[in-house]
């Protein structure tokens, strides 16, 4: 048996930064939707509705996310490398049918009227958007399947390269839809998304074309696993999602319901679009994580060192666009936004400006809890977290009154330090039970 390769900080590097470029690319897209659809015409209502229905679509993509972390975690032979596949196969194929149980216009029409109170012109096309991002969820999961056997054989240069084929497929998309045809901004954004991630899966699934082989060769484990293993290791991950990404949709109620509604409604997913790109380096650590930790209290701090100076990084990044006039540069050239909306746009900027450290943070708790096949907290600590966002939400716009884009900010980065702090016994247990902390 060979020796395992040492753990350094290049190696953690080399396996990272592959992974923080395919984030950032995808960090890119909703800037780069928000600034075509902001020179479109209705800029007001584009923005709105194509906010509104990426919010839908997240929500019904939720439950096959973490399938990434899945298949980085549980395959470790052919029997287990056909279960999870057939698993997420399964998954797939509901999470699609939810997708058209969303657009068939009596349910839809209750969430968009009775539930989110949407005007009817951004109400029209938002169906419209969520129709074209139907085939989205699925292909997600079939990407992030097999992007996750890439990062386990610590190939993590094509998840990358697919991510690259994405973003070109997506801005060509978009840059033909606007010149050629001139359709309503959201459905550009939506038909752009949507092209995007069918174009990648594909090419994901070529470049992981010899990994079922190397896989079929490695000898059978002696942990068999199995669908029932399986689904108590998912659910719970999954479950996280969902209630993770319900926020969204709960924001963009409470927004609609505030001061400044429809200002509110379309310079939302623009603020948000910015800071995720500094929250990116968080979400491409936790896999890395996952495939480095082995138990040792050596490799354990080099990990958790990285991942420190990651933090604090992203939110220097984010400090410096929030508090100097590259703030303006950004939402009114880049972005395309009116004056009105810009200065709307910088306040809660600046309010959310540390939520990149407190990403980094929840990213590495989780990665240490999947580590450790004890999922279970992962749901609790988001539940918390959502609840706190909830009441946070009813505080600071319907008591408050606070214009609902600065009191939605509010609410979301005090519900992540609330999950945050309720992640630390749970992450100490692990540690405890795994040897890396002594009591």
């Amino acid at each position: 048996m060979p020796a395992p390769i040492p753990l350094t900080y290049e190696r953690i590097f080399r396996l990272w930064g592959p992974l923080a470029a395919t984030w950032l690319m995808m960090a890119a897209e909703g800037p780069f939707l928000a600034a075509v659809i902001a020179r479109l015409d209705e800029p007001t209502f584009n923005l709105a509705a194509y906010g509104v229905a990426f919010a839908l679509a997240l929500v019904v993509e939720a439950p096959i996310i973490m399938i990434l972390s899945a298949a980085t975690a549980l395959v470790e032979d052919w029997d287990s490398f056909r279960k999870l596949r057939n698993f997420t196969y399964v998954l797939n194929l509901l999470i699609t049918l939810l997708m058209f149980v969303v657009i068939w216009p009596p349910v839809f029409d209750w969430l968009a009227v009775d539930v989110l109170v949407l005007p009817t012109e951004v109400r029209v096309l938002t169906h419209q958007s969520l129709v074209l991002l139907l085939p989205w969820p699925a292909a997600i999961g079939y990407r992030r399947f097999y992007q996750g056997l890439l990062i386990r054989q610590e190939m993590t240069r094509r998840v990358a390269y697919g991510t690259a084929v994405r973003v070109v497929t997506m801005a060509t998309t978009a840059v033909v839809l606007y010149v050629q045809f001139r359709l309503p901004g959201a459905l550009v954004g939506a038909a752009s998304l949507s092209s995007g991630v069918v174009v990648e899966s594909v090419a994901t699934r070529l470049m992981a074309l010899g990994i079922p082989d190397r896989i079929r060769a490695l000898e059978p484990s002696q942990d068999v696993l199995t669908y029932r293993r399986i689904a108590d290791f998912y659910w719970p991950l999954a479950l996280t999602s969902v209630i993770s990404l319900a926020v969204h949709p709960m924001v963009t109620f409470s927004l609609g319901q505030s001061r400044l509604a429809l200002e509110s409604l379309a310079v939302y997913p623009v603020v948000t679009a910015l800071t995720f790109i500094f929250r990116s380096v968080a979400l491409s650590y936790q896999e890395v994580a996952i495939t480095l930790l082995d138990g040792t209290r050596e490799n354990y701090r080099l990990i958790a060192r990285f991942a420190f100076v990651l933090g604090v990084l992203a939110t220097v990044g984010l400090v410096v666009i929030a508090f100097t006039p590259l703030a303006g540069v950004w939402f009114q050239t880049v972005s395309g936004l009116s004056k009105e909306l810009v200065e709307l746009s910088v306040r809660p900027l600046q309010l959310f400006c540390l939520i990149p450290f407190f990403s980094v943070l929840l990213a590495f708790q989780r990665s240490i809890l999947v580590f450790g096949r004890y999922t279970r907290p992962v749901t609790v600590a988001t539940v918390i977290e959502v609840t706190a966002i909830v009441g946070l939400l009813f505080l600071t716009i319907r008591v408050l009154d606070m214009v609902g884009v600065v009191g939605a900010v509010l609410a979301l980065f005090g519900g992540r330090l609330v999950g945050n702090t309720s992640m630390m016994f749970p992450v100490y247990r692990v540690l405890v039970a795994n040897g890396i902390y002594r009591r």
